[in-house]
């Protein structure tokens, strides 16, 4: 009790501290903030997951067990070799846009990837892939009983199947080292990706041997359509479930069905976000496990995917540290294997100006990084006990348990895949977030903040990876469509469209607005020409007719000369007169065309601008 109320007294403290700097920033007096400092200070993740600003002993959660133990929060092998760490798992076979790999070459390109660094293979097979015939030939020394493969076969999955089965060791391996079929229809019929019957899939999962995990539960099937982290861990245990019953109902026990599933799943660039998720997921098979009557046997194998929505076309040199960001999450959140996509895997291969053994190397040492020079998998759990992560994983867990429930309450994974709900929901959770981008509110560097208007232009931006599906919802999309239309518009005219800046007073008062508005305009292609501070009289000289000008400044120098500039830009013939900054921040005159600010819709925006200055072309 008197801890309690000594932790509460600090809380206080702290509350009332924050309460008076918030106060102060809003020059107010602390009761007359509109919420608690907490309130004013919290986010809320795309889930409803409010994120507070601080966490104490407060938050402190029950121990969630050891590694390897039931709920396997923290882990589902105890038993990890520490100088292994998670599988660098290297994807190879993929031949879209690129001539054939001979099969010696793939070979050693294979071989070479496990000599520095790669512990786990993931293989492209069948149609746009490796040819099931050639397995043999493409793994020709590699060590299977030390080595995990993963197949993606698409349609061809049974028949890869049966060839893995003759290549594996026979002997018994260890959690770590257990080869994966890869069979996803369950999650591949969402995202239209070719895939293997249902019933030829459980059959083949009935009669695997324990050293191959037949079945896959991939939720980069959702996480690419746009799916919430919540509702991609939903679908993952309802797709789980179903594979389950169906295991059982061919006569296996419960501990053999679980044995039969691994879990795909796409990794962004919210580190805390990512080892919330991975806990969380481990969290809710281990309760599913559980109750299923197996708990011994729910540790939920996973395979952490760098999630190709998140990869820009536009400076795509930043996906090398978005994939860092998503990678060390992964391995603080407990990935058992790890696959890293190369940082152009977006970009058409004709765009891409580095080779493809360059990139490979890029996402390889990202991960051997992580592992060998920051040491993450020596310590199972990193994060564990830590009270930000034990309350973020409890809460995910919670929004993703209650999307199960109702998910159960309709029939199950099957039944709302047949209805639309699924399709119905990521509709939804996609449209939210594409309007949190196009306000930029999510900031994407390259792309909507600090985006580089030299870019060469890229063609055939509708290109899409052998690893996804037609159904990618990149984050980037909507802007880099604007630097498409854009460039057309330059190449087309022989110079980009531009908008002038009239910025009002010395440069550090208009600094601001028009490092705002140039970065504003640069997102959607839009040079911005800033001819330094211009005053009324002066404004003919630098205002053509026809254009479109802004207004910078601070809301002093709008009170004092805005309306003369506003009426002198207009006299020179403007044909838009915009202010950087909100409505509020214009005196009560004559009224701009619109103004530019924080919290806008910034694609509507440039896409209106585009739409007037590529008329007056």
């Amino acid at each position: 009790m008197a801890e309690a109320q000594s932790l509460e007294r600090e809380y206080q403290q702290w509350s009332q501290s924050a309460a008076a700097v918030l106060a102060k920033s809003r020059r107010v007096e602390p009761d007359q903030l509109p919420g608690t400092p907490e309130e004013l200070l919290s986010t809320t993740t795309p889930d409803s997951v409010v994120i507070k600003p601080l966490y104490t002993r407060r938050d402190e959660l029950p121990e969630p067990g050891l590694p390897g133990s039931e709920p396997f929060v923290r882990g589902a092998d105890a038993a990890r070799d520490i100088h292994v760490g998670w599988r660098v798992t290297e994807r190879f076979g993929d031949m879209q846009g690129e001539a054939a790999t001979e099969l010696s070459v793939l070979n050693d390109q294979i071989l070479d990837a496990l000599t520095y660094g790669a512990s786990g293979l993931w293989l492209a097979v069948g149609e746009s892939g490796i040819a099931v015939a050639d397995l043999h030939q493409v793994l020709q020394g590699v060590l299977t009983d030390l080595v995990p493969i993963t197949l993606d076969a698409g349609a061809d999955g049974i028949e890869a199947a049966a060839a893995l089965r003759e290549l594996l060791a026979p002997e018994a391996t260890g959690s770590s080292t257990i080869a994966g079929y890869g069979l996803a229809p369950l999650t591949a019929e969402f995202s239209g990706r070719a895939t293997v019957a249902l019933d030829a899939a459980i059959a083949v999962a009935a009669e695997a041997p324990a050293t191959v995990r037949a079945l896959r539960v991939d939720g980069t099937d959702f996480a690419m359509a746009g799916a919430t982290d919540a509702q991609e861990l939903a679908l993952l245990a309802a797709a789980g479930i179903d594979y389950l019953r169906l295991l059982t109902e061919k006569g296996l026990s419960t501990a053999v069905a679980l044995g039969q599933l691994s879990f795909a799943v796409s990794v962004g660039d919210d580190q805390f976000g990512v080892i919330a998720k991975l806990r969380a997921l481990r969290k809710i098979w281990g309760r599913i496990a559980a109750a299923s009557g197996a708990p011994a046997a729910g540790a939920a194998h996973t395979h952490a995917i760098t999630a190709l929505s998140m990869y820009a076309q536009r400076d795509p040199w930043v996906n090398m540290l978005r994939s860092t960001v998503s990678a060390f999450g992964a391995g603080v959140g407990g990935a058992d294997q790890i696959t890293v996509l190369p940082f152009d895997a977006t970009l058409p291969p004709t765009a891409r100006t580095t080779s493809a053994a360059f990139a490979r190397r890029i996402a390889r040492n990202t991960q051997l990084l992580l592992l060998e020079e920051s040491n993450l998998g020596r310590v199972l759990d990193p994060a564990g006990g830590a009270w930000f992560v034990e309350s973020l994983t409890d809460d995910l867990a919670a929004a993703a348990w209650k999307s199960l429930q109702e998910i159960e309450s309709r029939g199950g994974y099957r039944s709302v895949l047949a209805d639309g709900w699924i399709a119905d929901q990521i509709a939804a959770a996609l449209a939210e977030r594409d309007k949190r981008v196009a306000r930029r509110k999510a900031a994407i560097t390259g792309v909507n903040e600090f985006p580089n208007l030299d870019e060469e232009p890229i063609a055939a931006t509708d290109f899409v990876p052998v690893t996804a599906t037609a159904g990618l919802a990149r984050v980037a999309q909507p802007f880099e469509s604007l630097r498409d239309r854009a460039d057309a518009i330059t190449a087309s005219s022989g110079s980009r469209p531009s908008v002038t800046m009239l910025p009002l007073g010395p440069v550090s008062e208009h600094n601001g607005r028009t490092t705002f508005i140039a970065n504003l305009l640069a997102a959607g292609g839009i040079a911005a020409a800033n001819p330094g501070p211009v005053t009324a009289e002066n404004a003919a000289a630098h205002v053509s007719a026809g254009s479109i000008v802004v207004i910078c400044g601070t809301n002093g120098r709008y009170a004092d000369e805005g309306p003369g500039l506003l009426a002198a830009a207009r006299a020179a013939g403007a044909a838009q007169v915009l202010l950087a900054g909100p409505d509020k921040a214009w005196p009560d005159a004559e009224k701009p065309d619109g103004y530019l600010a924080v919290g806008i819709d910034a694609v509507a925006t440039l896409t209106g601008l585009l739409d007037r200055l590529e008329g007056t072309r």
